[in-house]
């Protein structure tokens, strides 16, 4: 007897995980190609698109082929009329930048550095040090000191024989995490004494958001000999006595003049979407996105390319969306509406996505999946020496947010692509954290299931040697069909996915 139930519950599940193949939607996956995909990413990843940093020329010159190949292929307008949803980004301009110590002026960039700072002119009398400024289960630096109001001198890195177990971004060690520590701690100012201070960049940089719910500490990088003037004989070789432990955390009487200002200057940027309208579930959405936006040029020579990151991406979508058009065309149009949306921002931190799911265009709560691709063109170094290595992809947060993704996504693998599928990323306790690290993350954060399709890291990852020649575009192809297939199954199931599984 219970030979038979195991054979009945066998059979069951393999039913689950394969079907039988719909002809019409081969047909179309078909129509998905290796040429045509190389075609498009080498217009997108060219010299002439300049890196498509956020902003740049190359960027709008990337987003109007974007623009053009959505009309050309009938797709409607997914703003309105538009194929844009444009937004604000700003640049802080600065226009002073001052650190004085007891009436001596200190130079910037040689002496220090200031960070992103909101304009303010500050002094103190009294300085706290506090090591190394870590605040975790095992240590913390502010032990003992009160730094409500006051300005904290820190070091950066940290003491010899520190270990976390947060790493990553997680890591109390790391700088924004030590300036975070500081703001809880309540301090006005942070100076962190850095060894390589001329190494770093000083330029204004792009954000999303101008107006702050909260405003950090302000924060500069100062070198040793600032921190000398500061803390006299304890400043001087301040990492070696460090490392020594010679040092304590203490006050110090100095007088220091923090000024800062800044211009900030404004500039809109786009995503790009065409859509696809649906037939009887045509008021709710499947939403397909890329990042078309790279890390632009250095030295206005050097190209950062970005065929794989995320120009790979951005050419899938093209393909997608041409392919779900001739279905519809031909009478066999998504049940659900299709966006097709490229997102711009995303190397600087997200923006794009997360202006569209802080302002969508079509209901989050009518939206029932994202689907995401961020780098399907290469090999990962994990797969190098592999024999399947034409033969994977990297699919991340299927097991996340709703029960019903993971067995479409093996079905559909099973009927139609027969890929490895590497799941190997969806353990909470990855160091790399690539769940949080793409553009799908916004919609998670709204409850929309989600799935990221992801080669993997490669030795050319935000390198210039990033180009269409290092793509693999038969295993592109592949990994497009898969996306394909799957979102043709969940634009046309009865149901919206569940959402029954927390953030």
């Amino acid at each position: 007897m219970k030979k038979i139930i195991l054979l009945f519950v066998i059979g069951l599940s393999f039913v689950a995980s394969a079907q039988k193949k719909n002809s019409v939607q081969e047909k179309f996956a078909g129509a998905i190609t290796a040429a045509d995909l190389k075609k498009h990413l080498y217009t997108v990843a060219s010299a002439e698109m300049e890196g498509r940093d956020t902003p740049s020329p190359g960027l709008e010159k990337a987003a109007t082929y974007i623009e053009e190949h959505f009309k050309s292929i009938g797709l409607k307008p997914g703003n309105g009329d538009s194929y844009r949803q444009y937004y604000p980004i700003y640049q802080d301009l600065v226009t002073v930048s001052a650190v004085a110590v007891n009436g001596v002026t200190f130079e910037q960039n040689k002496d220090f550095q200031a960070g992103n700072n909101y304009t303010s002119t500050l002094a103190f009398s009294e300085i706290l040090f506090a090591g190394y400024g870590i605040v975790d289960d095992t240590l913390d630096s502010y032990k003992n000191l009160d730094v409500r109001g006051k300005a904290v001198v820190i070091l950066e890195g940290a003491p010899t024989d520190y270990k976390s177990t947060k790493q990553g971004f997680q890591n109390p060690a790391m700088t924004m995490n030590k300036i975070n520590a500081a703001a809880n701690k309540g301090a006005a100012a942070i100076l962190i004494v850095s060894k390589n201070l001329s190494r770093r960049n000083n330029g204004a940089s792009w954000n999303l958001n101008k107006y702050k719910i909260s405003v950090s500490p302000i924060y500069y990088s100062i070198s040793e000999k600032v921190a000398s003037a500061i803390m006299g004989e304890d400043g001087v070789e301040i990492f070696t006595k460090a490392k020594k432990e010679l040092l304590t955390s203490k006050s110090y009487s100095a007088n220091i003049d923090l000024g800062f200002n800044k211009a900030t200057k404004t500039e809109q940027v786009s995503n790009v979407l065409g859509v696809i309208e649906g037939t009887d579930k045509k008021d709710e959405y499947v939403i397909i996105t890329a990042h078309y936006d790279h890390v632009g040029k250095r030295n206005d020579t050097t190209i950062y390319y970005g065929a794989d990151d995320d120009g790979s991406g951005t050419v899938s979508i093209l393909e997608l969306a041409e392919s779900f058009a001739k279905a519809k065309a031909a009478g066999h149009g998504p049940r659900r509406s299709i966006l097709f949306m490229t997102v711009s921002g995303e190397e600087h931190g997200l923006w794009g996505s997360e202006y569209y799911s802080n302002h969508p265009i079509y209901p989050i709560e009518k939206t029932t999946v994202d689907l995401n691709i961020d780098m399907v063109g290469r090999i990962g170094e994990e797969y190098l020496k592999d024999k399947d290595s034409a033969n994977y992809v990297y699919v991340i947060g299927d097991n996340k947010l709703s029960s019903d993704l993971t067995p479409i996504t093996d079905m559909v693998n099973n009927t139609y692509s027969d890929l490895k599928l590497d799941k190997k990323y969806n353990d909470p306790k990855d160091p790399n954290r690539f769940y949080y690290r793409s553009d799908h993350y916004n919609f998670a954060e709204k409850g929309v299931p989600i799935i990221f399709y992801f080669n993997g890291v490669h030795a050319d990852y935000h390198k210039p040697t990033d180009t269409p020649d290092k793509i693999n575009y038969n295993v592109m192809e592949k990994r497009v069909k898969l996306v394909f297939h799957t979102a043709w199954e969940i634009a046309n199931r009865d149901e919206m996915l569940k959402r029954d599984m927390p953030l």
